[in-house]
C-alpha cells in the first residue's frame, strides 16, 4: 500500500506540477476536448522505452562525464511521418555506426550512440506565424503539431498528430531494435555500411581502408582463439527534444516498486535553448523524471544560468543525469565556454559537456536556402576542444543534425557541396543537415582531435584533404 501511494504521488508530480508554470513553444490547440481525448489514450498506451534502458544510458552518460567515454548523438533536424521508412531509418543508423567506428578506432574509448530518432517530430520556432504573399498562417511546428503545406487546413494544430507521433516513434524503435540486434550492426560487416554514393567519396575511401584494418584485426583475434562475442550487436539509444509537454506527461510512467518516474517517450530528452527558463514548465517537468536529461546552451548563457540548471535538474550531483550541450557558434564558443566549464568544475559537478556545432552556424544563402558551412561547423568543434584542452576537462562528444541521404543542405566538405548545388536535393523539413559523406568527414576530423588529446601514437589514416579543413 505504501509503495502504491509513493508511485501514485511520483507519477502525479511528474505528470502535473508543470501545469502551473509558463510553458513556452506549446501549440495553440483549437479543440481542447480533442486534445484531452488523445492525451487520455496515450496515457494508457505501452511505454516506448523502458526504465532499465534509461538507467543503462544514465550509466553510459556517467562514463562520458568522467571522461571515460564519448557521446555521438545525431539524426534529423525534424523527423517527418512520410520519412518513417526502412530506407531512411537504416541510412541514419548506418551513418552513426560508421562514425562510431571511426571515433572508437581513434579515441580508444567507448562510443555512446544516441539517435535524434523516434520522437523528433516537433520543433520550437522563432515566430508563431508565417507570411507569404500577404497571407498569414501559423508557422509549421513539426509533424506532431501541423503540416508543412501553406494552407489554413494544414497549419491548424491537430491533437490527433500526437497519436501519429507515438505510432511512428514505435515503428522507428521497432526497426532500430531489429537492426541493432539482428546482424545489421555486426562489426564484422563494417564494409557493408559503406555502399552507395558515399563509397566513392574521399571519406568513404578512407573509411574503406579503416574497415580493412578492422577486418584484419578481427581475423587475427579469431585465429588466436580470442572471442569476438558481442560484436554482432550494437547498443543504441534514442532521444528527442522534450518540447510538447502534454505528450511527454501522457507517456510518463512510474517504475513498479520504486518512486521513480520516467518519460517513456525516449531514453534521453533535452530541453531547448528557447524553453530552458528556470521557472518555466519544461524545467519543472524534467526535474521530476529520472531519465538522463540534456539542456541546450546558446551564446548568451552565463555562469548563473548553468548553476540554476544544475540546482533544478541535478540537485544530487549524480554523474550521468545532466548533459550540457553548447551551441554558441564558431565565433563565440571560445569566449562563452570557458566560464561555464570553470564554474561547474569549481562546484565539483560532473556533467557531460557536448558540442552542438550546427545551430549556432546557420546562415542564409543567396538562393534563400538556410544552410551551414562545413568549415564553420568544424571551427566550433575545434574551439570546443581547445577550451577543454586548456582547462584539462573532457570534451564529451557531439550532437549533430545529419542524414544518411545524399542531400545538398550544408555547403563544403571533402566531397564539396557548393552554394549553387543547394537546390538539387534540399529535403529537410526544417534546418539543414549534414549528408552522409559530410558526416564521415566530421567523424574523421573529430577522430584526429581525440587522437591528439589521448596522445595515441601515429596519425589517423589518410589525413583529410584541404576542402575539409
Amino acid at each position: 500500500m505504501g509503495n502504491a501511494t509513493q508511485e501514485s504521488e511520483a507519477g502525479r508530480q511528474a505528470a502535473g506540477t508543470w501545469r502551473g508554470r509558463p510553458a513556452a513553444q506549446q501549440p495553440d490547440w483549437p479543440d481542447q476536448d480533442d486534445l484531452r481525448a488523445v492525451v487520455r489514450r496515450l496515457s494508457l498506451a505501452p511505454p516506448l522505452v523502458f526504465a532499465a534502458e534509461c538507467e543503462t544510458l544514465r550509466r553510459r552518460m556517467a562514463s562520458v562525464a568522467r571522461g571515460e567515454a564519448v557521446l555521438l548523438q545525431g539524426g534529423d533536424c525534424a523527423e517527418t511521418f512520410a520519412r518513417t521508412t526502412t530506407e531512411s531509418i537504416r541510412g541514419k543508423l548506418k551513418t552513426l555506426l560508421q562514425m562510431a567506428v571511426v571515433l572508437t578506432h581513434a579515441a580508444a574509448l567507448p562510443i555512446v550512440k544516441v539517435g535524434r530518432m523516434a520522437g523528433q517530430y516537433a520543433k520550437p520556432r522563432s515566430r508563431a506565424e508565417e507570411e507569404r504573399g500577404g497571407t498569414v498562417l501559423p508557422v509549421y511546428q513539426g509533424d506532431a503539431v501541423n503540416g508543412p503545406e501553406f494552407t489554413a487546413e494544414a497549419r491548424r494544430p491537430d491533437p490527433e498528430r500526437l497519436r501519429l507521433m507515438y505510432e511512428h516513434s514505435a515503428m522507428t524503435l521497432n526497426l532500430i531494435r531489429a537492426l541493432t540486434t539482428g546482424g545489421f550492426a555486426d562489426l564484422r560487416r563494417v564494409h557493408t555500411w559503406n555502399q552507395g554514393f558515399v563509397a566513392g567519396s574521399p571519406s568513404g575511401e578512407r573509411y574503406e581502408r579503416l574497415a580493412e584494418e578492422i577486418e584484419r584485426s578481427l581475423a587475427f583475434m579469431h585465429a588466436c582463439g580470442a572471442g569476438t562475442r558481442g560484436l554482432d550487436t550494437a547498443e543504441f539509444f534514442v532521444s528527442h527534444e522534450g518540447l510538447l509537454l502534454e505528450y511527454e506527461a501522457a507517456l510518463t510512467r512510474v517504475e513498479p516498486g520504486t518512486d521513480r518516474a520516467y518519460a517513456t517517450s525516449g531514453h534521453m530528452l533535452w530541453i531547448g535553448e528557447r524553453t530552458r527558463d528556470l521557472d518555466g514548465a519544461h524545467i519543472e517537468f524534467f526535474s521530476r523524471v529520472a531519465n538522463p536529461i540534456a539542456v541546450k546552451l546558446g551564446p548568451a548563457t552565463g555562469a548563473d544560468d548553468v548553476m540554476g540548471l544544475l540546482e533544478k535538474l541535478d540537485p544530487a550531483r549524480e554523474p550521468g543525469r545532466l548533459t550540457l550541450v553548447v551551441r554558441a557558434g564558431a565565433e563565440r564558443v571560445r569566449d562563452v565556454l570557458p566560464t561555464l566549464v570553470a564554474k561547474l568544475r569549481a562546484e565539483g559537478a560532473q556533467v557531460a559537456w557536448v558540442c552542438d556545432p550546427m545551430h549556432g552556424n546557420t546562415i542564409t544563402a543567396a538562393s534563400g536556402h538556410k544552410t551551414r558551412r562545413f568549415d564553420a561547423v568544424m571551427d566550433e568543434v575545434r574551439g570546443f576542444f581547445e577550451v577543454h584542452r586548456a582547462l584539462g576537462s573532457h570534451p564529451g562528444g557531439i550532437h549533430v543534425e545529419l542524414t544518411g541521404d545524399d542531400v545538398t543542405e550544408c555547403v563544403g566538405g571533402g566531397h564539396e557541396v557548393r552554394p549553387e548545388h543547394l537546390h538539387h536535393r534540399y529535403e529537410t523539413a526544417c534546418d539543414p543537415r549534414l549528408n552522409h559523406t559530410q558526416s564521415l568527414d566530421l567523424a574523421f576530423l573529430l577522430a584526429e582531435m581525440y587522437r591528439e588529446r589521448t596522445g595515441r601514437a601515429g596519425p589517423a589514416p589518410d589525413a583529410p584533404s584541404a576542402p575539409c579543413q
